[in-house]
């Protein structure tokens, strides 16, 4: 149904604000607003509302006025798809499933959701998607035949085309990205960085038409070591964060940021809390100072550009998103929550 997408404009989500005069968080107050049987791990502001997507084909809404929630269920030959990634547009809401088939689903005209792309085949495996503008967007997924799965649409989500690997750099063995809060990609301007497992970070300059491989600190350790998310404030300071979700405590290499747009990344935090984290995220309007991590262990702040850290609080979550300055909303196993930081 059509409210899946934002009706109507709120207008600016959060306001600016100084950051020499923005008092640091000390605490999070956390309002479960709903609870199902799935697992939640895709989540996507837009004005006026919080769009999720999960297992068990689930997806819906939170309508940031009164936090009601509204979930439907999709189904694809008699299963229910396991969705991991979700978008929009000024006009739809995309949601995309992860493992074999991959679905990708749009708004259709009729308010329904409407499948737009559809993929089978081993290794099929799709981790996060976004939009540039109205018209460009990406998902990104686990290597298949040597490089990369990258689809492309430039007509606004109706068509998406799979980008060949003689257009794209090598992939290392195995390489893929982690599926854990759909912030494997980050967007700012033409720009877009993709971090995988081995702690490669993806990058183009045009809205990806062409891409290169920069190296991070980050190398693989294991399967289940590497970098799981990335957030930029702007088109120069971003930070990624990741490591074993086997060995959460582990907080060796696993936390990164770089001030130069990619060119180069430092090691932040080095054998300090927090280990493990699935999602990352600048607080909204100071000037990139503020960051929140989440993972299963717990929510973190640091208000030192990431270099060090403190538990606000040991309650876990998978995703969330800010939707004002001290605002989010944070989806973990079977639930949604309101989080507001103090």
């Amino acid at each position: 149904m059509r409210w899946v997408i934002l009706i109507l404009c709120a207008g600016v989500l959060w306001g600016c604000s100084e950051p020499s005069e923005s008092r640091p968080f000390q605490d999070v107050a956390i309002r479960e607003i709903y609870t199902d049987s799935a697992s939640i791990r895709a989540l996507e502001v837009m004005p006026g509302s919080v769009g999720f997507a999960g297992s068990d084909g689930l997806f819906g809404s939170v309508d940031l006025q009164n936090l009601k929630v509204r979930t439907q269920r999709m189904t694809h030959l008699e299963s229910f798809p396991e969705f991991r990634a979700v978008a929009h547009t000024s006009t739809d809401f995309f949601m995309l499933s992860a493992g074999d088939p991959a679905l990708l689903y749009k708004t259709g005209d009729s308010g329904a959701m409407e499948l737009v792309y559809q993929e089978s085949g081993p290794g099929v495996f799709y981790d996060a998607m976004a939009f540039w503008d109205d018209t460009n967007g990406l998902a990104i997924g686990d290597a298949m035949d040597g490089c990369l799965s990258i689809l492309i649409s430039r007509d606004g989500g109706n068509h998406w085309t799979k980008t060949p690997c003689d257009h794209l750099p090598e992939a290392l063995t195995g390489e893929g990205a982690f599926a854990a809060s759909d912030t494997n990609i980050a967007i700012s301007g033409d720009s877009c960085w993709v971090v995988t497992n081995k702690g490669r970070i993806y990058f183009s300059a045009d809205k990806g038409e062409t891409w290169e491989v920069r190296q991070s600190p980050v190398t693989s350790a294991s399967d289940t070591f590497g970098l799981y998310s990335l957030a930029f404030y702007n088109a120069k300071t971003g930070y990624a964060v990741g490591g074993d979700y086997t060995r959460p405590e582990e907080n060796i290499s696993n936390k990164i940021s770089t001030s130069d747009g990619g060119e180069t990344w430092m090691l932040q935090a080095q054998g300090e809390a927090p280990g493990y984290l699935s999602c990352v995220q600048y607080v909204p309007g100071r000037d990139g100072r503020d960051v929140v991590g989440v993972s299963f262990k717990g929510i973190y702040y640091s208000q030192d550009y990431g270099q060090t850290w403190s538990l606000l609080d040991s309650e876990g979550f998978y995703s969330f998103r800010f939707t004002s300055d001290t605002v989010a909303v944070a989806s973990g196993r079977g639930r949604i929550a309101e989080l507001r930081f103090k």
